[in-house]
């Protein structure tokens, strides 16, 4: 039996006493204590985890300053502000109060085109910026490949560069001036000033400006002396770029930019905004060998392009394991009798149409020249389509994630990965470095910018293994050497963070220089302690690569138990789940409440804790499994009703949040698969607690419905009373209860020979290669029997012979649910029922997509080599197999009935379908084509009711939310809405007040 979990860390009483100060003096944002509050950002993209105290989310820049002011009466709390969580070296990781500015500080406060500035609050997403300027003919230019979920407030903290910095710089560059509220709770503006402008402002903040200023301009000389001529300059503290000579100006800001929120808090941010050029062309070049894809990227610079992006071979091959590759393989295609091993991703951008294909041509002409040569290019391929572009650069951006789903516990990890040399010695730096970890006997991936002299290399690592976290630091020191030995810098766009102990190696005797900074600002060190620098005075130490690190709370965990539960264990946590685009199906429940938790990283990272307590407490997970023995009820309903506390209720309530959508199992680059982790969660859950009634219900509904159905009418009077309704939601915890289909589904098909027959008849058919079986679930056979009954006369029509499978159960709900020792027992059953048929040679063809998959994905799991064979395809996948010729009949019909251009039809697909079968969209697309129709496809995220999540009374307005987010305005605009779903229908019906149709129907309706 799980037992209780209640050893959740206590905070200190100075940091209670300070929040409860906070609270009084009316701050307004949340304030979040809960351990898996803390838990959700105790980690970043990085190897390191800190539980911070408590979490604080502030609603505006009034609400920061209202912080720092309180903070003075409470000198022993430290801060450490935070964005998006993206960082890879543990910028914001710290032990004290994090301050998250990404939940509520996500305004655009102003625009002027005409000057070509934006100003913003620090928790503004870059995609959703560049979202905003679209229409008016700008972007914010540093382009991250995190960029649909990096904060604006982030990308300064770190001066974020990325893709094309060698023509548009680092962030930095683009920022015209900051607002802040420094530790003490004085507020501080910052831009360029010109020197004698700096007398005239008041206050600290006044001088803070002179001191700074007057200091470095005195040390200029040793400054310029000291940092190398890099396109990616020192990021942080910098102390080059805050004064311009030419003008006379100084600006503050260029300090703040990369000190990792280690000087002050930085609440908003005046930026530099570039026109979009409107011509853009890629050239995708294919190499026999990475190096020369390396030795390739000068020349192409030379050819004035905007950006060259390089991916070694590891990453590519894992692309093509990845979802992304259905967008992508057409743009990067194989060569014929090459084995491609790098690829270069060359981008040139122009507002003159001529000089661009000038550009483009000139280089083509070259690389015809290369082709077979030394340069080892086998290829290259061009696309100027804006589409196009967008899904090479989603692939590479999404190079990151690709590379934590390689095979075997040793992941490749970021520790010594944006290291930046002159790009003329880039090839010669990545040789040694290459040397220097094939002697380790270590894999790694390489993914860059080669044109800035930036690779990130991932050495791939098991930190669950206390002699590879050694190895780290190894690693670390010599890769340290290496870069200086080239003219380089360790960083070169992702901060400093734990890596902070090696500055003093590059800053020389500028260290105290970047020390006498930190005291102007924050001089008792509170501000994110040890990152960076430390004050001048005080016992303060830097943080350092040895820091407190994931894999040494993981090895807690049994190996066994870590393999068994490898999709919560293989979280990295590049955050991809935190996605700010409304019609991505990632992550439903994160989009919708913005709490970190109810995320596919926060799940998993709650279930990893969860994991290493039972394992404190003594307990396997996959013993109880296996006994499955729950406590007596009564014992049970007593911990129900109990208070005490336990962290198995936190991380159910994190669960419960979970739609089960299983979009996070094909759209994390590592598959994080929330749902089969959370089935075997609430599994052992309940052997301690009591279900809620309306699991049993869920759990139930392919029993249940087909006994209501017999008498349809009456369950429907009875659904239809309001004060049955009532009683419902009241009692069960369900609202907005579906209806029966009257008539059913055997009504509808009354005396059709669908219905009629046995396995005997099947094997002996005279039109056996005609046979199609129907195969049925509870959701559409008995709640829109419509739609069943539609496509058995649409395989009719198309010349086939239907017939309808007995309705047997599938088990989808009860896996849902957590009901996993009932669900292996109805997959047996089905698999038992399906295998012979399926042994037949005859097609099984099933209608909603979320119970056709399980058949897949759940049962494969379920049972192993048990499940068998069989094959239930979805709709589309059997009449895309279909010749053109057998929709003759279907455009006949439509062009006789003067129905060829009725209208246009939109395809809204299951989120669930369209992420576990990518192809699925563009079939529906080529069906409709075969029948002489047009279909355009909606791109929307989940549309929020999830199979029974959206009737569930505690998740109601959630699921109304999410189809407000990207569903309500996309249906408004079509036509004819179609939906392949069965819980998008209702959701619609229950949104719209009319049910939509499925696609089969509206071929049918067409014809």
């Amino acid at each position: 039996m799980i037992p209780r979990l209640d050893t959740a860390p206590q905070l200190s009483a100075p940091y209670l006493a300070f929040l409860d100060a906070l609270k009084a003096a009316g701050f307004r944002g949340d304030i979040e204590t809960r351990y898996s509050e803390r838990l959700s950002v105790a980690t970043d993209n990085s190897v390191y985890q800190l539980l911070p105290q408590a979490l604080v989310l502030p609603k505006d820049h009034e609400d920061v300053l209202l912080l720092a002011r309180v903070a003075k009466g409470h000198p022993q709390v430290q801060f450490s502000a935070r964005g998006g969580g993206t960082g890879t070296n543990g910028q914001s990781l710290n032990t004290g109060l994090v301050v998250d500015m990404s939940r509520h500080m996500r305004t655009i406060l102003e625009f002027n085109a005409e000057e070509g500035w934006v100003r913003v609050q620090a928790g503004v997403i870059k995609d959703q910026l560049n979202d905003f300027l679209r229409p008016h003919g700008f972007f914010f230019a540093p382009d991250l490949s995190t960029s649909n979920r990096a904060t604006v407030g982030g990308m300064v903290s770190t001066d974020a560069s990325g893709q094309g910095s060698l023509v548009y710089g680092k962030t930095s560059d683009h920022v015209l001036g900051l607002r802040a509220v420094l530790v003490d709770g004085e507020e501080l503006e910052t831009r360029a000033l010109p020197l004698a402008e700096l007398e005239r402002l008041p206050g600290r903040a006044g001088q803070l400006h002179r001191d700074i200023a007057k200091r470095l301009k005195d040390k200029r000389a040793q400054i310029l002396e000291t940092f190398p001529r890099l396109n990616r300059f020192l990021t942080g503290y910098d102390l080059e770029h805050v004064y311009d000579e030419a003008l006379e100006h100084f600006d503050l800001g260029r300090l703040i930019c990369g000190a990792e929120g280690s000087l002050a808090f930085v609440t908003e941010a005046k930026l530099h905004v570039n026109r979009i050029e409107p011509f853009k062309t890629l050239i995708n070049i294919k190499y026999d060998s990475f190096e020369k894809a390396l030795r390739n990227a000068p020349f192409l610079v030379a050819a004035k392009a905007t950006s060259v992006e390089t991916v070694d071979s590891k990453v590519l091959s894992l692309a093509r394991e990845d979802i992304i590759w259905h967008q992508v393989k057409d743009l990067i295609s194989e060569v014929p009798g090459h084995d491609m091993q790098g690829l270069n991703i060359v981008e040139f951008n122009d507002v003159d149409e001529a000089a661009q294909k000038a550009k483009v041509q000139s280089l083509c002409q070259r690389l015809d020249e290369a082709l077979g040569g030394e340069s080892g290019i086998i290829g290259y391929q061009l696309t100027s389509d804006l589409g196009a572009i967008n899904r090479i650069y989603a692939m590479r951006k999404k190079s990151v994630g690709l590379l934590g789903n390689t095979k075997g516990s040793a992941k490749p990890q970021p520790f010594a990965e944006d290291t930046a040399v002159p790009p003329q010695n880039l090839a010669d730096f990545i040789l040694e470095f290459r040397a220097l970890l094939d002697a380790k006997g270590l894999h790694y991936g390489m993914f860059g910018h080669v044109d800035a002299g930036v690779l990130h290399v991932r050495p791939a690592l098991d930190l669950c293994d206390p002699q590879q976290e050694l190895l780290l630091r190894e690693i670390s020191d010599q890769v340290v050497a290496l870069v200086a030995k080239y003219g380089g810098l360790m960083w070169g766009e992702h901060g400093k963070g734990f890596r902070s102990e090696y500055a003093p190696t590059f800053f020389g005797e500028l260290w105290d220089e970047l020390r006498w900074v930190k005291s102007q600002f924050d001089p008792d060190n509170r501000m994110n302690p040890g990152k960076i620098c430390t004050p001048l005075e005080g016992e303060h130490r830097l943080v350092s690569v040895d820091g407190p690190k994931r894999g040494a709370l993981d090895r807690q965990i049994p190996v066994q138990v870590r393999d068994s539960f490898s999709g919560a264990m293989s979280c990295n946590g590049n955050g991809l789940c935190f996605n700010y685009d409304a019609t991505s199906p990632m992550c439903p429940s994160y989009r919708v409440t913005g709490d970190r938790r109810h995320s596919p990283k926060g799940r998993a990272g709650l279930v990893r804790e969860w994991l290493r307590l039972l394992a404190e407490s003594g307990v396997n997970p996959d013993a109880l499994e296996a006994g499955n023995r729950k406590l007596p009820f009564f014992n049970r309903l007593r911990n129900s009703l109990g208070s005490e506390y336990d962290f198995s209720r936190e991380v159910k309530e994190a669960m419960d949040g979970c739609l089960a959508c299983k979009a996070c199992s094909s759209q994390c680059p590592i598959k994080v698969d929330v749902p089969s982790f959370r089935a075997r969660f609430m599994n052992l859950y309940h052997q301690r607690y009591l279900r809620p009634l309306k699991d049993h219900l869920v759990a139930n509904v392919e029993l249940s419905s087909p006994l209501m159905a017999r008498w349809p009418k009456l369950v429907n009077a009875l659904l239809g009373q309001n004060w049955f309704q009532g009683l419902l939601k009241k009692t069960v915890g369900m609202v907005d209860s579906p209806l029966l289909s009257a008539p059913t589904l055997k009504d509808q098909l009354a005396g059709h020979d669908a219905l009629d027959w046995d396995l005997a008849s099947l094997a002996s058919h005279p039109q056996k290669d005609k046979l199609v079986l129907v195969v049925q679930d509870p959701f559409t056979s008995f709640y829109d029997a419509k739609v069943v009954a539609d496509l058995v006369r649409l395989i009719e029509k198309l010349g086939f012979v239907p017939k309808l499978l007995p309705f047997k159960p599938n088990g989808k709900p009860e896996h849902v649910k957590g009901f996993l020792a009932r669900f292996n027992k109805t997959a047996q059953a089905a698999a038992d029922f399906l295998n012979p048929l399926h042994a037949l040679g005859l097609p099984l063809v099933g209608v909603d997509p979320s119970l056709v998959l399980c058949y897949r994905d759940e049962y494969r799991k379920a049972l192993g080599d048990k499940r068998g064979d069989f094959q239930v395809l979805l709709a589309q996948e059997w009449l895309a197999k279909l010749p053109e010729e057998a929709f003759a009949a279907l455009r006949q019909d439509s062009a006789t009935a003067g129905r060829a251009n009725a209208g246009s039809a939109t395809l809204f697909a299951h989120c669930t379908e369209k992420t576990a079968e990518p192809t699925s969209e563009k079939a529906w697309q080529q069906i409709f084509d075969k029948a002489g129709l047009s279909l355009s496809v909606a791109s929307v995220g989940c549309c929020g009711m999830a199979g029974t999540y959206g009737h569930e009374a505690e998740h109601q307005e959630t699921s109304k939310a999410l189809y407000e987010l990207s569903w309500r305005g996309a249906v408004a605009k079509a036509d004819t809405v179609l939906a392949t779903g069965y819980s998008c229908r209702c959701q619609v019906g229950r949104m719209e007040g009319q049910k939509p149709l499925h696609p089969v129907q509206w071929l049918l309706e067409m014809s």
